[in-house]
């Protein structure tokens, strides 16, 4: 099997002087080398990709057309090659980048959509690769480098990464219109252990904490079923097939649109908190870097905050 032909990007320079200039002389008075070293780039060229570039004549040369196709492939090629310095700046700078983050549910749904599309608004040519985790996968995530940045409800302490407060949300109970609980204004955690939940998701921080918060009743919470999105859990409540409980400001805005009522959970824990979790800032990648500086400098209002803005 034949090797690939190696280009030399001063052969290409040279192959597109010739063209335009029209005479290897004058292609070699231009780049200020001998005409021959010019011929035999050229030539090997030519050799390299086995078609002839140019037609020779007695009034000078013209690119056949495998030259014409390569003519615009070769200023294409070293436009990019030019512009390969600024751009490595740039990600140098953080304007240019890749960014990956893990985020639990709670954040994705409630404070990372308004603050990245302002992000990327700034900063165009940085892409962000964002996956839904629960909050001990994005901690695991972080640490084991599969993402840069993490949000998560907490915070973690694993070695060597560091996180900071981010955001604030409030739990509440959601139940069908016609439940007996809608009635109340309040509620108690344990006065509802007697119905059955919709859950989120094996491993979710919110169901880890229904299920500590019921053990330290000595109650059990019953989970019916379990879905893996917010709107999913509305929609089972509303069928009558379980209560739940999720973040008051996402509550709201369904029950705005489904028979669901939100009812408001008299519980200390139902003040959750929001953490970003990083490795140390120094090894992140500019572009990182500059994402954190921006989560973290324009953070979120809080949920009730941002809801009471819109209504």
């Amino acid at each position: 099997m034949a090797k690939p032909a190696k280009i030399d990007p001063r052969s290409l320079r040279l192959f597109i002087s010739a063209v335009e200039a029209g005479t290897l002389a004058a292609a070699a008075d231009r780049e200020h080398i001998a005409s021959a070293a010019v011929s035999k780039r050229i030539s090997d060229l030519e050799r390299a990709l086995g078609t002839a570039l140019l037609h020779r004549n007695n009034k000078g040369i013209e690119p056949t057309p495998a030259g014409m196709a390569l003519l615009d492939f070769s200023r294409r090629l070293l436009h990019d090659l030019d512009a390969l310095p600024a751009q490595m700046t740039d990600f140098e700078r953080g304007l240019k980048g890749y960014v990956r983050i893990f985020a639990n549910i709670s954040s994705i749904t409630q404070f990372l959509p308004r603050q990245l599309s302002t992000f990327v608004a700034n900063n165009p040519t940085v892409r962000i690769q964002l996956e839904e985790k629960v909050s001990s996968a994005v901690a695991r995530g972080v640490a084991e480098n599969a993402a840069d940045l993490g949000v998560l409800v907490g915070e973690v302490n694993l070695p060597g990464l560091r996180c900071r407060p981010y955001a604030k949300d409030v739990l509440t109970l959601a139940v069908p219109s016609d439940h007996p609980l809608a009635r109340r204004n309040t509620v108690k955690y344990e006065h509802t252990l007697s119905y059955e939940y919709i859950g989120l998701h094996t491993g979710s921080q919110l169901n880890q904490q229904l299920i500590r918060a019921a053990s330290d009743l000595g109650r059990t919470w019953t989970c019916r079923m379990q879905v893996t999105s917010y709107d999913a859990l509305c929609l089972m409540i509303e069928a009558g097939l379980g209560i739940g409980i999720l973040p008051r400001h996402i509550a709201l805005s369904y029950s705005k649109a489904l028979r669901i009522t939100p009812v408001a959970l008299d519980e200390p824990w139902s003040l959750r908190s929001f953490s970003i979790c990083s490795r140390v800032y120094g090894e992140l990648t500019p572009a990182a870097r500059l994402l954190l500086d921006h989560l973290l400098t324009q953070q979120p209002e809080t949920a009730e905050g941002s809801l009471r803005a819109r209504i």
